[in-house]
Formats: C-alpha cells, sequence, structure tokens
C-alpha cells in the first residue's frame, strides 16, 4: 500500500535494503495482525448487554422528552418577542429585577410605596420568594459563566426551564410507583400536557413555573421515603417541601394530602416503621424550613388549614406507641383493652385541644379561598373579591377536553390497574388523582395540579395496556414455532391445531389494538401542539386578531399607554384603575397606584369600587381623598376587546356594595339585565365609569353599516352618546381605543370667600 500511494505522488519507491524475501514480508504481516486484533478490539467494546441497550434507549428519549419541554414551550417568542405575559408575572419580574439590583437584604426588607397608596406594602412578608431568588440565583450564575444576559430573558425562559425539569421527575415518579416504561410516558405526556403548559409558556413568569416542578419532586421523595424507609430521602424530601412553601401558597394541598395518605394507610392496616420513619422526619423538617418563610411564620403551627398535618403527626405517635406495648404484652385480650383505652384517650385529647386553640384564637379559621374549595357557592356568596377572578370560577367539561384530551379516558383506566395491583406508592397516586380532580372540577386554576396525577396514571394505563399487548403477541409467536416444529401426529396434536386455529385472531386483535393506540397518542401529540400554538402562546398584554384577508392584527394598546405614563406624568403621579392592572402600571408605567393584584386589602379595592360606581362628583371627592391624579380604564367597545372594564364592572358594583351599602346592585340594572344601551339604568348611563369608557364614543362610526357609537364588544348601539365630564379631562387615548387615561383636574378656586383684617 505504501508503495502505491507514493508511486501516485510522484515519488519514485526505493527497494528494501534487506534482500531476503521473509524478512521483507514479516513487517507487513504483523502489521495487517495488528488492525484487525484493533478493529476486532473496538467492535466488541461497542457491543452493549441488553440492560445497557434498554438504559442507553431510556436515556436517549429522556433528552428528547427533555429538550421537547423546552422548544414547545416557545411559540410565544418566536410569534411575538421575549415578552412578560399576564399580569402578575410583571410584579414577579419587578421584585425579580430588584433583587438582582440591590441584593437579597434589601430585597428582604424593602418596603413598596409605589403599591396600594397611601398605605404601601412590605415585599418581603407579604410574597413567596422562591421564585424571585430562584430566577436570581440563575442570572447571577450565567454571569460568573460570563453569559450576558438580561434579567428579564431569564424571567421568560425560567418557566420552559422547569417544565424540563419536571420531564426527569415525573419519569422517576413513574418509575416508582410502575416501572420505567411508565416514567417514560409520563414524562412525556406532562412535557406537552396543555394542562400545564398554560402555566409555563416562554413569558409565563408566575410562581406556577417552578411550583409544579417542586410539588410533584416533594411527592416523589416522600413516596420513595415511604418505599425504602431511608432517612435520606425523608430529609430530602422536607427540602422539597421546603421549596414548594417558599414557591407558591398551593403547598397546602401537599401539607393536607400527605396526611391524609398516612391516615389510610394507618387506618388500613399498612404502618410501618418506613411510614413513621417518612412521615416524622418530613413533618418536622418541613414544619421548621417552613416557618423561615415571613409569609408563612407561625401559621404552620396556629392555622386551621395545618392542624390535620398536626393530628396525624400525634397519631402515628400513638401507633407507634401501640406497636411497641404489643410487643411487650403477651395476652392480646389485655392489649385489645389497652388500645381501646388508648385511643378513645389520644382522639378525646385532641379534640379537646383543637377546641380550646379555636376558642381562645390561638388556631386561626381556614381562610376564605379554602372554604371556597370544599364550598364552590361560598366564594360568590360571601368573598366576591376571589369569585370576581376567572380562574377562580367552577370548570366546564370542556375546559377538561381541552387540556387533558385522551387522557380524560387513560385516566380511569389507569386508576383500574392501580386498584389492581395496590401498594404504597400506587395508593399515593390513587389519592393525589382523586383529591386533585375534585379540585379542578371546583377551581379551574387547579386543573394545573392536577396535571401531573392525571399524567402518571394516564402512563400507567399507556405502559400497561402496551406492554400486555406486545407480551401477547410474542407468547403466541412462540406458540405457533412450537406448534409448528413439533409436528402434528396422534390425537394430541390433532387437538392442539384445534386451539392453535384462535392465535392468528387474537394477534390480529392485539396488532389492530396497538395501531389504535399509537393512533389515538398521536392525535395527543397534534391536540397538544396546536392548545399550545393557538391558545396558550398569546401575550395578553398584546392582544392579536384577524383582519378581513385573514392577516393577523397586532394591538399592542397597553404598552403604549404604560410608556406614556412613564414619559408624560410626574414620577410621583397617583394612577387609579381596576386592580387587574396594579402591577403592569407599577411595572411598566413605573408609576404609584391605589390598589393592585395582591388584594390584600378589600375595603382599599371595595374604595375603588364605590368610585367608579357613582356619579362623577361623588367619585371626585373619594378621588381627591386618595390623591388621585389620573385614572386608567380598559375599553373594548372598538376592537370588540371583551375583556374590558365594562364587562368587569358588575364586580366592581359587588365588591363596592360589600363595604359601603350606598352602592346597591339592581340600581345598575334593568329587570335583573345589564345593559348598557338605550334601555339602560339611569344610574348606569351616568356612572364614572360608563362616562369615561364613552366619552367621544358617540362620535366613532366603528363597523360598517352600523350607526356611531356601536359597541363592538356587546353588539348594541350605546344610550348615552353625549358624554359630558366636568372633573376629569381626557389626557391620553391609545391608538385603538383599547386603554383610556383621564387626568383628574384640581380643585376650583373658592369664590366669595372675604378676608377679615
Amino acid at each position: 500500500m505504501t508503495t502505491k500511494i507514493d508511486s501516485m505522488n510522484g515519488v519514485k519507491p526505493q527497494a528494501p535494503k534487506s534482500s531476503s524475501p521473509s524478512s521483507s514480508k514479516m513487517p507487513s504481516t504483523k502489521a495487517s495482525d495488528l488492525l484487525l486484533s484493533a478493529s476486532s478490539f473496538s467492535l466488541r467494546t461497542l457491543k452493549l448487554k441488553t440492560k445497557q441497550q434498554e438504559l442507553l434507549i431510556r436515556v436517549t428519549i429522556l433528552c428528547l422528552v427533555y429538550i421537547l419541554a423546552f422548544i414547545t414551550r416557545l411559540f410565544s417568542v418566536l410569534r411575538y418577542e421575549s415578552m412578560i405575559h399576564e399580569f402578575d408575572p410583571y410584579f414577579n419580574y419587578r421584585t425579580t429585577l430588584f433583587l438582582t439590583e440591590k441584593g437579597f437584604y434589601e430585597f428582604w426588607n424593602w418596603f413598596d410605596s409605589e403599591s396600594w397608596y397611601p398605605l404601601g406594602r412590605i415585599i418581603g412578608g407579604t410574597l413567596y420568594p422562591g421564585l424571585m431568588v430562584t430566577a436570581a440565583l440563575i442570572y447571577w450564575t450565567l454571569r460568573i459563566l460570563r453569559f450576558a444576559v438580561h434579567i428579564r430573558e431569564v424571567c421568560v425562559l425560567t418557566a420552559p426551564f422547569f417544565a424540563s425539569n419536571t420531564t426527569i421527575v415525573a419519569y422517576f415518579f413513574g418509575k416508582e410507583i410502575w416501572d420505567s416504561g411508565a416514567g417514560l410516558v409520563a414524562a412525556a405526556l406532562i412535557a406537552i400536557c396543555p394542562g400545564y403548559i398554560s402555566r409555563s409558556v416562554a413569558g409565563s413568569y408566575d410562581n406556577e413555573g417552578v411550583a409544579i416542578f417542586a410539588l410533584l419532586l416533594t411527592f416523589y421523595l416522600f413516596v420513595k421515603a415511604v418505599n425504602t424507609g431511608s432517612l435520606a430521602w425523608a430529609v430530602a424530601s422536607a427540602f422539597g417541601y421546603f421549596y414548594m412553601v417558599s414557591a407558591w401558597g398551593g403547598y397546602v394541598f401537599i401539607i393536607n394530602l400527605i396526611p391524609l395518605y398516612v391516615l389510610v394507610l394507618l387506618v388500613t392496616g399498612r404502618y410501618s416503621m418506613r411510614l413513621y420513619v417518612a412521615y416524622n422526619c418530613m413533618y418536622v423538617l418541613g414544619m421548621l424550613l417552613a416557618m423561615q418563610i415571613r409569609f408563612v411564620g407561625f401559621q404552620h403551627v396556629q392555622s386551621g388549614e395545618h392542624m390535620a398535618a398536626m393530628g396525624v403527626f400525634f397519631l402515628i405517635q400513638v401507633f407507634y406507641f401501640l406497636d411497641w406495648v404489643k410487643h411487650l404484652l403477651s395476652d392480646t385480650k389485655l392489649f385489645e383493652t389497652f388500645l381501646r383505652i388508648t385511643v378513645t384517650s389520644a382522639v378525646t385529647l385532641g379534640v379537646i385541644g383543637l377546641g380550646v386553640g379555636s376558642a381562645s384564637g390561638y388556631i386561626s379559621p381556614w381562610t376564605g379561598r379554602f372554604y371556597s374549595l370544599l364550598d364552590p357557592t361560598y366564594a360568590k356568596d360571601h368573598i366576591p373579591i376571589i369569585a370576581s377572578v376567572s380562574e377562580h370560577q367552577p370548570t366546564a367539561w370542556s375546559s377538561f377536553m381541552f387540556d387533558f384530551h385522551i387522557l380524560l379516558f387513560l385516566f380511569p383506566a389507569g386508576l383500574y390497574f392501580c386498584f389492581k395491583r395496590l401498594s404504597d406508592a400506587t395508593i399515593f397516586v390513587v389519592m393525589y388523582g382523586l383529591t386533585s380532580m375534585y379540585f379542578a372540577g371546583v377551581m379551574v386554576r387547579l386543573i394545573l395540579v392536577a396535571t401531573p396525577a392525571v399524567c402518571l396514571i394516564s402512563a400507567i394505563a399507556v405502559s400497561a395496556t402496551i406492554k400486555n399487548l406486545t407480551s401477547l403477541l410474542k407468547s403466541k409467536n412462540k406458540a405457533i414455532q412450537t406448534g409448528a416444529t413439533k409436528g402434528s401426529t396422534g390425537s394430541k396434536a390433532s387437538s392442539k391445531a384445534m386451539q392453535d386455529q384462535s392465535l392468528p385472531f387474537q394477534k390480529n386483535a392485539a396488532v389492530a389494538l396497538l395501531v389504535g393506540a399509537f393512533y389515538l397518542l398521536s392525535r395527543y401529540v397534534t391536540h397538544c401542539t396546536w392548545v399550545t400554538s393557538e391558545a396558550y402562546s398569546s401575550p395578553s398584554i398584546v392582544l392579536a386578531a384577524r383582519g378581513a384577508y385573514g392577516n393577523r392584527v397586532i394591538f399592542d394598546d397597553y404598552r403604549e399607554a404604560y410608556f406614556w405614563l412613564r414619559q408624560n406624568t410626574p414620577p410621583d403621579a397617583k394612577v387609579m384603575s381596576w386592580w387587574d392592572y396594579g402591577y403592569q402600571i407599577t411595572a411598566m408605567g413605573n408609576r404609584t397606584v391605589i390598589v393592585d393584584n395582591n388584594t390584600w386589602n378589600n375595603t382599599h379595592i371595595a374604595t375603588v369600587g364605590r368610585a367608579m360606581a357613582s356619579y362623577e362628583g361623588e367619585a371626585y371627592e373619594i378621588m381627591q381623598s386618595l390623591d388621585v391624579d389620573y385614572v386608567l380604564v380598559v375599553f373594548g367597545g372598538v376592537t370588540g376587546y371583551s375583556s374590558d372594564d365594562i364587562n368587569k364592572f358588575l364586580w366592581m358594583v359587588r365588591i363596592g356594595g360589600g363595604v359601603f351599602p350606598v352602592i346597591k346592585e339592581p340600581d345598575y340594572l334593568v329587570n335583573g339585565e345589564y345593559r348598557v344601551d338605550k334601555g339602560a339604568a339611569p344610574k348606569m348611563l351616568n356612572c364614572l365609569m360608563y362616562k369615561l369608557c364613552y366619552y367621544r364614543f358617540g362620535e366613532l362610526r366603528t363597523e360598517y353599516g352600523k350607526p356611531p357609537g356601536y359597541d363592538r364588544a356587546r353588539g348594541v348601539e350605546i344610550g348615552n352618546k353625549d358624554v359630558k365630564l366636568e372633573y376629569l379631562e381626557e389626557a391620553f387615548t391609545t391608538s385603538n381605543w383599547i386603554v383610556r387615561i383621564y387626568r383628574v383636574k384640581p380643585p376650583k378656586n373658592r369664590c366669595n370667600v372675604r378676608i377679615l383684617i
């Protein structure tokens, strides 16, 4: 080979120095042997055992699912731009920016004077800091690694990053409760499930973005601790619970579900030392860690929502004591008597302690949100501010189908398989699934909490079904091959041949079921992709619509209005609006607001609702008492935007009337009907909100063939076209009339004032 190559390069080959032909062949023979041995060695090293091949395939699939979970949440960035979505995320972004600029100490002790004027807000003691600290740590880590990124980009991509991490946890959780196949299917299902994507798309910088990861991680670590009895896993579950407490108020679901699960195991006779170690460590250490969050503090031992966990903690000590006594007493009757006395005494002491604590005020009662979960009508009757939030409404069946698709039908099948193979782990996932689905039906927001359970249980159904069908195919193929080799001689062979006639039918049925299963899963993927791109990737701050020719029209009125506020109003200006827009005004407009989305002071919000529902003169007095300089309203009559303040106005009336009896809802209705046309109630046609939304609207023609003043959002012609303002003046209206800002006039100089000298 060397001679040929050299001759091709134009170099004349030289004869070897040795004249012996045998000596000239020896080096080439050795070289060829070495090459053959090296090639055979490399091939042998590439050969993997069956378990190694399975591990390689699992890791590859899991990596692909991890990447898929991240990139499928980037539709909003690709279609619009990198921006923060919704309302609450703007407060989270503002506080995270403050944390990265000022440091943790200043953040923890920050008093925000730009919100809830003139009351203000103590930021460190009124929020869950887990999301902000997590994003800040990611940002500081990237800066140390010399990545020049802005904190906004970190906030935008935090939710997709943690969604990818959730797929890893889902895999290990599914593997723990069933097998590795169920874990892979669970990871794939939760990666693209719309119920989870709705709160984890790029730009959705809300607490739930990291809280679902923490929720599933805590559950997985606790189940692992129960299965193994390991103190290390129990400690890890306590730290997972601490992260959940720091991230979201939904931690109450964990601290009630786990005690309920432990109670079920105790009642069904599944008490073990593994359970004792896992729950004691998780509860005690988790409680001590959770109390370090200022917003939680001593609620963990004083709130009625946490008493179930404490009660089960004391109950499991009773079980441990009884188990110890049982080993000491040999007499069965004596132990049964001791058992009755001990249980009766423990229950009696618990009831007395709970009653005394509640009567003395040491144990606080359940909150209104907790009551509304148990009774869906409670908030509507007693706390209208909770009922006014669209996320707190009961869930329609269409929402379940929209967010779960075929998982809604796989969920019962998965429950069947779990009951068929009951264990401590499957009991937990069954309880998680049933309780979360109940709460998801009560409140549409809690579909997010039910999504991991639905994906896990559905994954069990898919994995078990496919495994059974494929094992059926393998067994039938082996049976056919065995029958062909043995032949068909004698009466036994003929009877076996008659039985084997049913094998092709069963094989065809199994193949058909497998094809149908994969077809349904492919439809699930298609549905999830469409929902993600069309429904859950549109930022509410930038609106989009289809034009007459199918082209996409963008309405960027919100950012236009907030930019105007930042550039054209004094830095100390106070802006009054409904509480929905408070976070955005402070974060993007950098102006002080009267109320915002924290909704901690119902009276202050009711005061704003009273001002909006009053006549202009009465509202002016309220605005003067609050030092209001500008009033901002959202109006959709021109563009057909239905989520405007006119459609929210009845909630302003109800919340205001709940505190100030002078505001009565029937005064704004006609025969129980809410109208804005000529048949509307007189007080409705002359209240401040109506005037601010429809000022100069009667001169505008919004649609061809319709009269001036035609409201496209409500499909009617307004009743009061000649709106006059006396105490306010129009300051700015966005290009599509979605946001309107009015300046409050200063008080007139008093006339006929005589100065006596």
